[in-house]
Order: C-alpha cells, then sequence, then structure tokens
C-alpha cells in the first residue's frame, strides 16, 4: 500500500479540515500518481473535495465510524479490518491512502511506499503527519529537483520502508 500527502517543513498537514496550500504542480502530481487508481480516505476528507464528491477516474474508499455513513461513488468501510479485507482483492501497489490525518496515522503501518511533497515553509496547523525523515523505520529513494510556485519552495520525495 502507498500514501500520498503534502507536508511543511514541520510535518503538518491541515488546518481546520483544509490543505494547508494548493500548488498546481502538486495536484498534477497527485492526479497522475492517483488516476486508474484506488484512493483510500475519511469522511472529512472526502467532504473537502469539489462538490463533496468521490475522485473522478478512481476506485473510492471512504473509512467513517458512522456505519449509516455512504456515500454515491465511493464504498464505505467503518473499520480498518474491513478496510483490508476491502483491499485483497487490488494489487497492493494500486492503493494510495490520501488523507486525512487520523486515516495517515491508523494506515501508515500497512504503507511500504510514501510520496511526500515537502514545502519548505511553515503554515499554521492543526494536524500533522509523522516525520518519515526522524523514522528509522523509513528512508528516501528518490527526491526531485526544487521546484518554486511564486515564492514557495518545495520538492516531490519518495520514501520507501526500510525491510527488516
Amino acid at each position: 500500500m502507498n500514501l500520498i500527502v503534502a507536508v511543511d517543513k514541520n510535518w503538518a498537514i491541515g488546518l481546520h479540515n483544509k490543505l494547508l496550500v494548493r500548488i498546481p504542480s502538486d495536484h498534477k502530481f497527485f492526479r497522475e500518481v492517483t488516476t486508474g487508481k484506488i484512493v483510500v480516505f475519511g469522511r472529512k476528507t472526502l467532504e473537502t473535495f469539489p462538490g463533496g464528491q468521490p475522485l473522478k477516474n478512481r476506485t473510492n474508499i471512504v473509512l467513517s465510524k458512522d456505519k449509516n455513513y455512504g456515500v454515491k461513488g465511493a464504498k464505505a468501510v467503518h473499520s480498518i479490518e474491513e478496510l483490508l479485507k476491502e483491499i485483497k482483492s487490488y494489487p497492493r501497489e494500486d492503493i494510495f491512502v490520501i488523507g486525512g490525518g487520523s486515516v495517515y496515522r491508523q494506515l501508515l503501518p500497512y504503507c511500504k511506499t510514501a510520496h511526500v511533497t515537502k514545502i519548505n515553509h511553515i503554515y499554521e496547523a492543526d494536524c500533522y503527519f509523522e516525520n518519515l525523515d526522524a523514522s528509522e523505520d523509513w528512508e528516501v529513494k528518490a527526491r526531485s529537483e526544487e521546484q518554486t510556485y511564486f515564492d514557495l519552495e518545495f520538492s516531490f520525495v519518495k520514501y520507501e520502508r526500510k525491510e527488516r
């Protein structure tokens, strides 16, 4: 399983259930990586999508504790166990965890690859991702050239879980 996330210098990912910043090339990268794949996310993340609708050209799986929750165009699951059963029929490399904070925390142990857009800025935030640079379990496998969007500098970094 993979994950894809954008973080600031402090590994912050959001404020008040919104992304910290919108960078067009980051969104393009997200689309390129996840189109035609399986995306797994929480209900609050779904509510941030345009019109609160599932993403087009992907298999959408929403994780929600609410047993009555359902949304047209997406499969709803209500526990990690149910999610793990649901995704068994898909190739692991085609599954992408895309947020939010709670879903990342719960599924990080199951992920082998992390695609991280690292933004060289510190934002006010209330939601954070685990600092993979400080983890003994992860190592950088690839890093893009530094890019800029107006005055923001960022790069795309691919982490792999170390074999034990």
